[in-house]
Order: C-alpha cells, then sequence, then structure tokens
C-alpha cells in the first residue's frame, strides 16, 4: 500500500499479512508510518494504491455500509483510550453493543461483566473515566474492544504513558486474550522491551519503508545495521535522526 500526504510519503508501498491467531507487532520511531498503516488496514483512510484484504474481501472497494459492517469484526484500543468522559464505565463499555446490536438490557449487563472479568477490573461498573489511573483506562478500552467478540484486535501504543507494572499488565493481558479468545492481534508500538514480550511476529517501519520483519529471534539476530540501532536504542548508526534532509534518509531507506 501507498498514501502520501501533501507529497510526503508516509506509507512507500507497504506489503503485509497479520497471520491469524497470532499477535503481530508494528514496531518503528516517530514518524515511521504505523499509524498510517493502521488507519488503511482498518479502513479509516484509503490507499492511494494498493489493497486490503479481509477474510475473502477487498475492503477499499466497498461503500460506507459494507465497511461499517466488516468494522464490527474489528476492535480497537485507542493511545488515549478515547473514553466517553460523560459515561461510566459500564455505558463505555456497553456503547457498541447498544450502537449496533438490539440485545436486552440484561444480556448487555452480563456482557459487560464478563470483559471486565476479563481485563481483571470486576465491580468497577459505576466508575467515571476521571475517577480511573492511566492502567485501568486502558483496561477499560480494552474491555470495550473485544465487546463485540471481533476477529482481530488492534492496539495504538498500548503501553505508551503507563509506568512498568502497568504496561506488563496490559502486555500480558494482550497475550493471554489473544489466546483465550482465539483473536488475530496487530499492535503498533515503538516500546521494545514490550514489543519482544509479546510478539509472534514483527515488522519494523522506517520512513514509510519495512526494513525488516520476523519472528522475535530472527528481528534480534538481524544483521541489519538500521534494524540494531532502533532495537538498541542506539543514537550513532546508519539512522541519523538529527538530520531531516529527504534525499538523505531515501539514499539510507535501501541498503
Amino acid at each position: 500500500m501507498r498514501k502520501t500526504y501533501n507529497g510526503l510519503v508516509a506509507s512507500d508501498d507497504v506489503t503485509c499479512r497479520f497471520r491469524k491467531g497470532k499477535v503481530t507487532v508494528i514496531l518503528g520511531g516517530s514518524g515511521s508510518g504505523k499509524s498510517t498503516l493502521m488507519r488503511q488496514v482498518v479502513g479509516l483512510e484509503k490507499p492511494d494504491s494498493g489493497t486490503v484484504h479481509f477474510g475473502d474481501r477487498e475492503l477499499t472497494s466497498l461503500s460506507r455500509a459494507e465497511l461499517y459492517e466488516y468494522r464490527k469484526k474489528m476492535g480497537m484500543l485507542f493511545q488515549a483510550s478515547a473514553l466517553f468522559n460523560s459515561l461510566d464505565v459500564f455505558e463505555n463499555i456497553a456503547f457498541p453493543l447498544r450502537e449496533h446490536t438490539k440485545l436486552a438490557d440484561q444480556v448487555i449487563r452480563t456482557m459487560v461483566k464478563m470483559k471486565l472479568e476479563l481485563v481483571g477490573l470486576r465491580g468497577v461498573e459505576g466508575l467515571m473515566p476521571s475517577q480511573l489511573s492511566g492502567g485501568m483506562l486502558k483496561r477499560i478500552g480494552l474491555a470495550r474492544a473485544i465487546i463485540m467478540d471481533p476477529e482481530v484486535v488492534f492496539y495504538d501504543e498500548p503501553t505508551s504513558g503507563l509506568d512498568p507494572i502497568s504496561a506488563g499488565v496490559i502486555d500480558k493481558l494482550i497475550v493471554d486474550l489473544n489466546e483465550i479468545l482465539g483473536v488475530t492481534s496487530v499492535v503498533v508500538s515503538h516500546d521494545i522491551e514490550s514489543s519482544f514480550k509479546i510478539a509472534d511476529w514483527i515488522m519494523i517501519l522506517f520512513f514509510g519503508k519495512k526494513i525488516a520483519e520476523g519472528t522475535p529471534e530472527e528481528i534480534q539476530s538481524s544483521e541489519d545495521p538500521r534494524v540494531q540501532q532502533f532495537i538498541k536504542g542506539s543514537p550513532e548508526g546508519p539512522i541519523p535522526f538529527t538530520r531531516t534532509d529527504k534525499d538523505f534518509y531515501e539514499d539510507i531507506l535501501i541498503p
């Protein structure tokens, strides 16, 4: 897929496949094209060229109504959780069910309690988002993301802004829910430690291009100096973050 904004290439002919039932992590620094790729995959934006396939359907050719139907099979945990501040925890999690189903209130109540149990937050239904910690907000957002029993769950920087213990809880939930629910998980992140703990497969993006992919072990043993510099967080190497010359970056994208 390819996507440009005002002449700036944000996604440069990236080809990817998310393995069913596995956790795929899309790694990259700020401005690497991670979020652009995710927006195209979930149908929030259409690529300038290329296609997006979900099962046996090609999503970029669907009408808006058809795309909305397919999105019901997808769950999304947003970076800032994106909860409604005016709604309590119960209504935040129940919101997709009220919007997209005609389930009875008692059924909705049971489903919300089940999802809260899965994320380890039983009994907080009546609290408001302002009463929750950052880690709790993420877990409530995750409960809402899985309330429709999706086939795929997307995570946008799930550990961003969390303390190490809360980040560890989210990492464990991603892995556990992936196994318990049998979903496919796609995680956008720049957190190296977290990514290597949860991933079955890793992609690394740099300025819109995919520069590496493989298992965590394959990424760690990569001989590409760009990959080694990124995963080690070294300021010295072929990726000069202090440079902004576009032509220079284009030169180093191809080894």
